[in-house]
């Protein structure tokens, strides 16, 4: 039986959250950076292709210490978990135990650029229910982390998850956030116990409308984009 909290939480929900991940000082450094352009690789502008309002960057390599700490770290825990995953869906797939391992995986299919990302949401923002894919080779869990402070800094903008099962209605749930809070999602498929094997339920994530405000959040994907 699985004795890592956060796997087992992930096992049963399809998603997990970790309190206090970062300190305020961590948080305010992240957002502060937002407004440079040095450290960025792309800066996306989220209504001029349909993904809803607001506003997001991609870090370039070298990533700052403190996400890529942050991702080498959780993916050598996720790992594990990931590959439990890729057997019951029956996939042909079989993720290392480092991170750089995986990242010269994806660099060998031309997946070279970096996906961790800052995101910003103002007053009547929100982001579409979306996964996160950017190539052929895919990690099954991605994190998020609350930059900002509900109730202070903004309100609204919650995390919204959706699960859709074959011949069922989709389920929502809201996961509530504290600054410095994180919450490991799945990006993709996941699976649940079926009556004779396992069975594939699809995940998608997205932000509500931001009533007042800043948002930000930090974004750790753990595999490169084409």
């Amino acid at each position: 039986m699985n004795s890592d909290p956060i796997a087992m939480e992930i096992e049963q929900n399809g998603f997990c959250r970790i309190p206090n991940l970062l300190a305020p000082a961590e948080c305010d450094a992240l957002t502060d950076a937002f407004g440079r352009e040095a450290g960025y690789r792309r800066h996306i502008v989220m209504q001029n292709h349909g993904y809803g309002r607001g506003e997001y960057k991609y870090f370039s390599y070298p990533l700052p210490d403190l996400v890529a700490k942050l991702r080498a770290e959780f993916y050598e825990k996720l790992a594990p978990l990931a590959n439990r995953w890729g057997e019951a869906l029956g996939m042909d797939c079989r993720y290392p135990a480092r991170l750089s391992d995986y990242t010269e995986t994806c660099h060998a299919v031309g997946q070279c650029k970096p996906t961790p990302l800052i995101l910003k949401y103002g007053e009547g923002d929100y982001n579409r229910l979306h996964q996160d894919l950017y190539g052929e080779y895919l990690f099954p869990m991605q994190m998020v982390v609350l930059l900002s402070r509900p109730g202070e800094d903004f309100e609204g903008g919650e995390l919204i998850l959706t699960e859709q099962r074959a011949r069922q209605q989709s389920r929502v749930r809201v996961v509530p956030l504290k600054q410095g809070d994180a919450a490991i999602i799945a990006v993709n498929d996941r699976p649940i116990p079926g009556k004779a094997r396992s069975v594939r339920v699809k995940m998608r994530h997205g932000v509500s409308d931001v009533r007042r405000g800043n948002r930000f959040t930090l974004g750790i994907i753990f595999h490169d984009a084409r």
